[in-house]
């Protein structure tokens, strides 16, 4: 379980302070650093990124209006030295507020939080994805499987269909990683436990077919071999 996350502060010795808090901690992994919104703006287009420690004091646009203006926004930690903007922090569902100075122990209470919640996701194989204004918690054992539909992903369930706004399949890939699912083309993603049938171009769940990609192959060969090594006959 590794969490990537960036340090988004204008003040080097803030930096430098949660760079080592963060190294501290195995299952964090610190991807990038900025000092500002628009270098915070790049990052996130280029990176997959699980966790933001924002400063809300920064030049031009502050932390609560990046936050805000984000069509995506990953768990934030806010990191200040202003009391005062709590409750705005809260409002944007901050996973917490820290005060500078931030004192390791202080630190680590926050960063376990966002741990025990990504290790409960993993044990009790759900996940929560925002759709229609509502968190919706889904059983990864009733999902089919994921599509593509442009800048959102359709989920195919067992009884319904869903979608999930502003999303990539990449993304997607990362956060499902080591929960039973496989992805197989660059639009779809499949339960692995709900295959019931492949041969070198397709898999299907039930009676419908999902392409194989050619970029994806390599990976759903070595799928394929170990489905079919445990025919009977």
């Amino acid at each position: 379980m590794m969490i990537n996350c960036i340090v988004i502060d204008d003040e080097p010795l803030a930096v430098r302070l949660l760079e080592s808090h963060i190294s501290k901690i195995a299952e964090l992994n610190l991807v990038a650093t900025a000092t500002n919104a628009l270098e915070a703006y790049r990052i996130l287009q280029t990176q997959e990124v699980d966790l933001l420690f924002l400063d809300i004091h920064m030049p031009d646009l502050n932390g609560i209006e990046f936050l805000r203006s984000l069509n995506k926004r990953p768990p934030t930690i806010f990191t200040t030295a202003y009391r005062e903007f709590a409750i705005d922090g809260f409002e944007l569902e901050a996973v917490d507020y820290l005060l500078k100075p931030i004192t390791f122990e202080r630190f680590f209470k926050s960063a376990d939080r966002i741990l025990r919640q990504v290790q409960k996701e993993n044990e009790d194989g759900f996940m929560i994805f925002k759709s229609d204004g509502f968190n919706r918690k889904l059983l990864l054992k009733d999902i089919l499987y994921f599509e593509s539909m442009g800048n959102d992903i359709k989920v195919v369930l067992r009884d319904e269909i869903m979608l999930i706004p502003k999303i990539s399949v990449a993304e997607l890939a990362a956060r499902l990683q080591d929960n039973g699912f496989l992805r197989i083309h660059r639009s779809f993603i499949v339960n692995r436990n709900l295959v019931t049938a492949v041969s070198h171009h397709e898999a299907l769940i039930g009676k419908i077919s999902i392409p194989v990609g050619r970029s994806f192959r390599e990976a759903f060969d070595n799928f394929a071999r170990l489905f079919s090594a445990k025919r009977l006959f």
